[in-house]
């Protein structure tokens, strides 16, 4: 067995650490991640827990890049549903299901380019995003809103937009996840997901958007814990050698920084175990290893290190794999620091150039409203100018989108008519109990019923039928993939659920869209 002397600093060890991205708790960078960082290692991932504000946010990475000025910090942005940087509140920016159905990849470019400006003034320089996932599966419990929609050449055209807007601010974007996450009906933090399709389906549809961002240039690309056997029958993509360095380095050409996806999620971590899938993963053609959603302390760092460097002396994994991943680690850092600089100096010219796009500017809730799409049924609609009572229908957030975030419009709406209530209602058995809940919790005021994904849900759709029949001025608010049939006497379909989608529901509602 070899045993391995902890904090030794010879050039296998740095390059172990070098292609590790951990997290960690705490809005403060902790003694051990300094020490591990003067040790080699090359990059933090950031999560919602580290962050209260920009200022302190920005006061983090200037005491990471003290130590050394030459680490990526990463953080999972996606705006829409999936927010860090504004994980208390709600996001300022609509997602990508919203930005895909407005279908004006200028907006999509410059909402990007505007997230990028804000994450560089934090000093964040490595964003895992946009997903490039094609929404192909209706039912997909983890993407959904995340996609651009289910049209493959609008999910191109979008990433590509997406990933100009953000480097043009500086800060590397991270297209996800590959091959492919959008045919699945499994979470893969909990599962290995299968995706049944052949060949030329796959190279039609899923592989297209991340055709097109190799092309567009994209700095890094994340690959999914999904099993595809037309690929390999036997691997998840994030440790197949014939995924990561035969189809997406050799034939499709990308030379940039390939990252996992989280490596605690279960597709992984309950088959092959943390250690021996990073090892497996850096071995398959991965360059980078996220981790520290879940696991975000010093020891999962050193098991992470340890296990490559045993892999390496055990040839298990060839040295010079590592040492490329480090490398290409590296020279994604040595790109950030050019192109942060470069923004700097150019200011935010381009981005001024066009209408509402300056700094600072609400262009996320220009694109909420214009995501907005409205149907009136046959009952009169009179705009609520009186309080209301907002009945929330909850469902279960995945793992990616977290329940920290607020969501909904009850807060937007109680800005505009004060006195406004709401109330959770969850599933349950007894319908008729549900509803008389809600009667009773209105009395004579106005409903507004905010759903998420009614499609997924049967009892959201019995809910709201038996709701709209009671009180036919209902208005119903869909946030989430908008395939069920409208109900109400006003639907509403944001096509996310950001705070700014709720801005933009809450406008409507009350005349003032």
């Amino acid at each position: 067995m070899t045993t391995l002397v902890r904090g030794s600093s010879d050039t296998l060890t740095r390059d172990a650490l070098a292609v590790l991205q951990p997290g960690f708790t705490g809005t403060a960078a902790p003694d051990w991640l300094l020490r591990r960082i003067g040790e080699g290692l090359s990059a933090v991932g950031l999560f919602g827990r580290n962050i209260v504000s920009p200022g302190q946010l920005a006061a983090l990475t200037a005491q990471v890049r003290a130590e050394r000025d030459d680490v990526l910090v990463a953080i999972d942005e996606e705006g829409g549903d999936v927010t860090r940087l504004e994980v208390r509140t709600g996001s300022s920016f609509p997602g990508n299901y919203a930005l895909g159905t407005v279908d004006d990849t200028k907006l999509t470019r410059a909402v990007a380019r505007e997230l990028g400006r804000r994450l560089a003034e934090c000093g964040v320089d490595l964003n895992w995003a946009p997903s490039a996932d094609i929404n192909s599966n209706p039912d997909n419990p983890v993407i959904g809103v995340r996609s651009f929609g289910a049209d493959t050449a609008l999910a191109a055209r979008h990433t590509v937009a997406y990933i100009e807007g953000l480097q043009a601010a500086g800060v590397a974007a991270c297209t996800k996840h590959f091959p492919g996450h959008g045919d699945t009906n499994v979470d893969s933090h909990h599962a290995v997901p299968r995706i049944d399709v052949d060949l030329d389906t796959l190279h039609a549809r899923e592989l297209a958007p991340f055709r097109a961002a190799v092309t567009a240039g994209s700095k890094a690309v994340m690959s999914a814990h999904i099993l595809l056997p037309a690929l390999d029958p036997h691997r998840p993509a994030t440790l197949s050698p014939r995924i990561l360095t035969g189809l997406l380095r050799e034939e499709l050409g990308y030379q940039g920084l390939i990252i996992t996806d989280g490596m605690e999620m279960r597709a992984v971590s309950a088959v092959y175990g943390i250690e021996r899938g990073s090892v497996l993963a850096i071995a398959a053609g991965a360059d980078a290893i996220c981790v520290g959603g879940g696991l975000a302390d010093e020891e999962i760092v050193l098991r992470l290190r340890d296990a490559l460097v045993t892999a390496v002396r055990d040839g298990e994994l060839p040295e010079e794999r590592l040492a490329d991943a480090a490398a290409r680690v590296r020279a994604l850092a040595d790109w950030t620091r050019k192109a942060r600089a470069v923004a700097e100096r150019s200011g935010e010219q381009g981005a001024a150039a066009q209408a509402g796009t300056a700094p600072g500017s609400d262009i996320g809730l220009v694109a909420a409203r214009r995501a907005v799409r409205v149907t009136v049924s046959d009952v009169p609609y009179v705009p609520l100018t009186s309080a209301a009572h907002v009945a929330a229908f909850a469902s279960v957030a995945n793992i990616a989108v977290g329940d920290e975030t607020p969501w909904g419009v009850a807060a937007e709406l109680a800005a505009m008519l004060p006195g406004t209530e709401t109330a959770t209602y969850d599933e349950v058995t007894d319908m008729r109990a549900l509803v008389g809940d809600v009667l009773s919790a209105a009395a004579a005021r106005r409903i507004v019923a905010v759903v998420r994904d009614v499609h997924r849900r049967p009892w959201m759709a019995d809910a709201l039928d038996a709701l709209v029949t009671a009180r036919p001025d209902t208005v119903v608010v869909e946030m989430g993939v908008n395939r069920a049939e409208p109900r109400g006497a006003l639907h509403i379909a944001t096509h996310g659920a950001a705070r700014v989608c709720g801005r933009a529901a809450a406008e409507v509602i009350t005349g003032h869209a």
